[in-house]
Formats: structure tokens, C-alpha cells, sequence
């Protein structure tokens, strides 16, 4: 570019006039007032050699940097596969008898997108900084992996252009262990890249070498893993999953075939006793306002999200399945979910199998019903403290559901204090990508109590959510942060306001 100028302010000196379309090369024509016609023209050629030998010896270097990503992004988006949604995850194809090799172990093992991946990335560490597990301290960096997996590639380009094995593993090479396993699949480094990149739907791919064939992974999740495959839950429990239904006339689809709405209970709703209050409140909610619904009872099985996002994909493809079956035998009109991981898989994942379905999520319906005017108004709350919102991320950044939990809110006559990071650019509670069912890496603080901490910082005497994981997750973070406010999902603060029905609550 400097040379180039320096052609053009010799330009405007040969002709002798200043050139008001070039001010700068003008300006600086003053410089070679005093040479020769012919030491003109020779510098001007010079000028110009100059630049083009410029241009010649950078375009080698070009690809090798991280200016490579000024074509290689619109290569990342063209190339990207179309999902459903931002963390719609690949299936795996089972059925080809002669492959041992599932998931990422090496480079070679990597799909076509997450190679130019690497060569897309600017190092702008947008996603790092937005990464739940780097911001608590953890060993991840999105922007790192994508980094070292860039170097690796040049350092093996020959071989691997030449068909080679990389001689490397990704975990030790690109990423370590411990980060592989913090991923908690919040998708916020998807969301943030300006380039296209996705490093969570790598990390996800390498977890399912890591269970799948080299059988690695934390001790803790084999017990959900076990739960999944002989109880159809992760919790591994062999209790009715209707017990949260005690004393409550809840219809089965064998009660009422002809119903309109199924409701997906989910696990957590039927073993986990703070999630029971949800359900319960729903049903409540929709029986005020006459809805025809009924569930799946014992016939319901755990979604196995936890199954893909800790990468054991084969027993997510048998629990699937088996659901889609399920689900097209009954065939609902709609789908209402409590749980934003099961509004994710059924909704945009089961697809996969088979499976084409209207899902919505409670606090979609009731924001149907209270625009409808079928809820009473004493579900409208008289004396409402002021209440922050915690987008859960597969509703929100997944799933682009942020508007309905809010109308609700405002309907009820709630004063809304948002937090600093609230909608699309949630931050996580750190359950999500199967955390809720092991430890979490060892970092300078705790994903829930660091998003717990910052829902008190609003003031607000309720932090209202929408998923029975985050629920627990702020829980327990509540036991270690005094004063904080208290935990309600948004269907209990409508039931808490409707007369009781039988005597239930």
C-alpha cells in the first residue's frame, strides 16, 4: 500500500498539477519536485515492481496466517451444515459394520467444517470470553482449541495431504481432558463467532470417541449412563414416573386418547422433588384453563440428552428410537415440555429418527393462554416482589424462545429486572452437556453460584426460570449465597394464585 502511494505522489509530480481526488498523494508530491523527467518515470516503475513483489511474497505467507480467514470464512459458512437450531448435533450412522472409528480422535476424524473451522478463526477470543467454563476458571478455551488445532494441521499438512495418519490425539494435542469435560453445551461460543465457527460441536464429536471407543470418560457418568439403559432415566430409579401425580387426577393417554396437548413430563419432574412442584403447578395451570391434555406416564422415557452431549451416542440412538416410536403410535397434535433439553431433542433432534412434531414450552402455552383469556385473573399476582429472569440455554440461545417467558411475567403484573447477560447472551448454570450428573472441573468458581450471584445483584426478591436443571443447579448455589432470592418457575407463580382444586396444591 505504501508503495503504491509513493507511485501515485510521483504521478501527480510528472504532471505538475496537484490533484484534488488525491490530497494525500498531492501533498506528499512535493517530495520529487526536484527530480528529472526521467528519474520520474523510473521511480514511478519502481513503485510499482515494489508493490507487486510486495503482494507476490505475501500471498504464500497469507494462507499460513490468520488472514486466511478472509476467504476461508464464507468457505465456513457455505460449508456448514444445516440444522434445526445452533446445537442441533449429527447422527452417527451405526449401521456400517466395518467402522471402528466413531467420534474425533484425530484430525482425520473431523468433518470438513470443523477443519475449516480452524483456518476461519481471527483469534479474537469473542467465545472465550463468553465460555461459562473459561470464565469460572476452568482449563477450556474455545479459541484455543481452535488455535491449536490450526497449528496442528500446518504442522502435518504434507502428510495429511498426502494421506497419512496424524500421529497426534486431539485430547493432549489440541485440547486437554479436563476441558473436553467442561463443555457444559451452553452453545454461546457458536452463537458469538463471527466467522461460523462451532468448537462446542467438536468438543461434543471427541466426547464420543472418548466414551465409544476408547472407553474414557468420568467414573460419575456411568451410573446415569447405567440409569438410562435399565430404568429409562438417569437418576437410575425404578419408581413410577407418575409419582410427582400423587393425589392428582392426571389423565394418561390411555385415559383420555382424544386429548390435544401431550405433556412431556421429562425426568427430572418424576425423581427429582423440587421439579415435581413445576409439573404439579402446570397441570394446575392447565386445568384452570381447560385445556385437553394428558401424559405418557410409565410409557415415557428419558429423551437421552444426557446420553449425546456426554457422547455416548449409540445408547441415544436406542432411547430415540424408541420414543419415536412411542410418539408416532400415540401421535400428538402438540407436545408441551417443562424441560428445555427435552423441547431441544424432540423438537429439533428426533427429526433424525423419524420424528415430526409440534413441541412448545410451558411458558409458551401459558403465554397462549393468558393472551386467549382462559386463565382466571387471580392468577395475576397482587403483591409481586421484583423478579429477574435466567434464560435457560437451550430455550433461549438454542432455541430462540426469550419473548414468551417475559410476556408471561408482564401479564402477571411482574416488575422485570434483567440481568446484565440475559436472553441469546444468557449465561450458563453449568448443568447442561451432561454436568449436572458428574463433578465440575476444578476452576476459581462455580458456574451456578457465579450466575446465582448475579441474579442477586439485581435486587430482585425472585429469580423466575424456566428448566427443573437450572432449578437445582440455583438450589444449591443458593446454600452457599446468603440472602439470595428465592427460586420459582414461572407456572408456579401463576398456580401459587389459583384456588386450590380438591384440595391439592
Amino acid at each position: 500500500i505504501g508503495a503504491r502511494f509513493l507511485g501515485e505522489a510521483v504521478y501527480v509530480a510528472q504532471h505538475g498539477e496537484l490533484d484534488p481526488f488525491m490530497p494525500f498523494a498531492s501533498a506528499a508530491s512535493i517530495v520529487f519536485a526536484g527530480a528529472t523527467p526521467d528519474g520520474l518515470e523510473l521511480l514511478r516503475h519502481l513503485f510499482w515492481w515494489i508493490a507487486l513483489g510486495a503482494i507476490l511474497l505475501f500471498t504464500p505467507y497469507f494462507a499460513y496466517s490468520k488472514h486466511a480467514h478472509l476467504f476461508m470464512a464464507p468457505i465456513n459458512f457455505l460449508t456448514r451444515p444445516r440444522r434445526t437450531s445452533l446445537g442441533e448435533m449429527e447422527k452417527v450412522d451405526f449401521s456400517d459394520e466395518t467402522q471402528e472409528q466413531f467420534g474425533a480422535h484425530k484430525l482425520e476424524d473431523l468433518t470438513q467444517t470443523n477443519l475449516v473451522d480452524a483456518f476461519a478463526c481471527i483469534m479474537c477470543n469473542r467465545c472465550q470470553d463468553v465460555c461459562p467454563a473459561y470464565v469460572t476458571g476452568k482449563e477450556l478455551s474455545p479459541s484455543a482449541y481452535e488455535i491449536n488445532k490450526r497449528y496442528l494441521i500446518k504442522d502435518q499438512m504434507s502428510e495429511l495431504a498426502a494421506g497419512e495418519a496424524s500421529p497426534f490425539p486431539l485430547i493432549g494435542s489440541a485440547i486437554s481432558e479436563s476441558a473436553v469435560w467442561a463443555c457444559t453445551s451452553c452453545g454461546a461460543c457458536i452463537d458469538i463467532c463471527p466467522v461460523g465457527n462451532e468448537p462446542m460441536l467438536d468438543i461434543l464429536d471427541i466426547r464420543r470417541d472418548a466414551v465409544l471407543v476408547q472407553a474414557e470418560f468420568p467414573p460419575a457418568l456411568e451410573t446415569a449412563f447405567k440409569g438410562m439403559e435399565r430404568n429409562g432415566n438417569p437418576w437410575a430409579s425404578g419408581e413410577s414416573r407418575l409419582r410427582w401425580a400423587k393425589d392428582m387426577d392426571v389423565p394418561t393417554v390411555e385415559d383420555n386418547p382424544n386429548f390435544d396437548v401431550l405433556y412431556w413430563t421429562g425426568c427430572a419432574v418424576s425423581y427429582d422433588p423440587r421439579a415435581m412442584l413445576t409439573a404439579r403447578a402446570l397441570v394446575k395451570v392447565m386445568e384452570a384453563a381447560g385445556v385437553n391434555y394428558a401424559v405418557l406416564g410409565e410409557r415415557e422415557n428419558c429423551t437421552g440428552d444426557v446420553a449425546r452431549r456426554a457422547g455416548n451416542e449409540y445408547l441415544y440412538q436406542e432411547m430415540a428410537t424408541a420414543n419415536v416410536e412411542t410418539l408416532n403410535e400415540v401421535a400428538p397434535k402438540r407436545i408441551v415440555v417443562t424441560c428445555p433439553h427435552c423441547f431441544h431433542n424432540i423438537g429439533k433432534e428426533y427429526h433424525q429418527f423419524g420424528g415430526e412434531y409440534e413441541v412448545v414450552h410451558h411458558t409458551q402455552l401459558i403465554d397462549e393462554l393468558i393472551s386467549a383469556g382462559r386463565l382466571p385473573q387471580s392468577a395475576r399476582l397482587d403483591k409481586l416482589p421484583n423478579v429477574t429472569f435466567h434464560d435457560p440455554c437451550y430455550l433461549g440461545r438454542h432455541n430462540d424462545v426469550v419473548d414468551a417467558p417475559r410476556d408471561v411475567l408482564s401479564e402477571l403484573g411482574a416488575n422485570l429486572i434483567e440481568m446484565p447477560r440475559n436472553k441469546k447472551n444468557s449465561f450458563c448454570c453449568g448443568a447442561g452437556g451432561a454436568q449436572f450428573w458428574k463433578e465440575e472441573e476444578h476452576g476459581t468458581a462455580a458456574v451456578n453460584v457465579t450466575r446465582y450471584e448475579e441474579a442477586k445483584a439485581t435486587g430482585a426478591g425472585v429469580l423466575a426460570v424456566g428448566c427443573p436443571f437450572c432449578m437445582q443447579m440455583f438450589e444449591t448455589a443458593k446454600t452457599s449465597v446468603a440472602d439470595g432470592p428465592e427460586i420459582k418457575d414461572i407456572a408456579e407463580l401463576i398456580a401459587e394464585q389459583l384456588p386450590a382444586k380438591g384440595g391439592v396444591q
